[in-house]
């Protein structure tokens, strides 16, 4: 998709939504081009992937292996910490707001 276009970030985003409309919410998670397959058990990682992986071939897409990282138990994604116990923010992104200082006048 050319860049520049007004649309195009909610254009893909809605053909990403439509591609992987199996797997989003239950074994993968998308925001235009960053994904994150992931699995309640260790033991269903692989199907997991191999659902992602054909839905990539089926539709001729293509991964960057530089930006591809596997068997990761925790990392940031859009810019929050994920991990085995949940989602948590990133304390960098939200220094700024915990190094104000408290105000001196109502």
């Amino acid at each position: 998709m050319p860049f520049g276009l007004k649309n195009a970030g909610a254009t893909y985003q809605r053909l990403v939504n439509k591609l992987f409309k199996q797997q989003i919410g239950r074994s993968m998670e998308a925001y235009i081009d960053d994904m994150i397959t992931k699995s309640q058990l260790t033991d269903h990682h692989p199907e997991d992937l191999r659902q992602t992986y054909q839905v990539i071939r089926e539709n001729q897409m293509r991964l960057n292996p530089a930006k591809c990282a596997f068997r990761v138990a925790a990392g940031k994604f859009l810019g929050f910490m994920v991990h085995e116990r949940g989602i948590e923010a990133n304390l960098e992104k939200i220094k700024a707001i915990m190094d104000l200082e408290s105000p001196t006048t109502l």
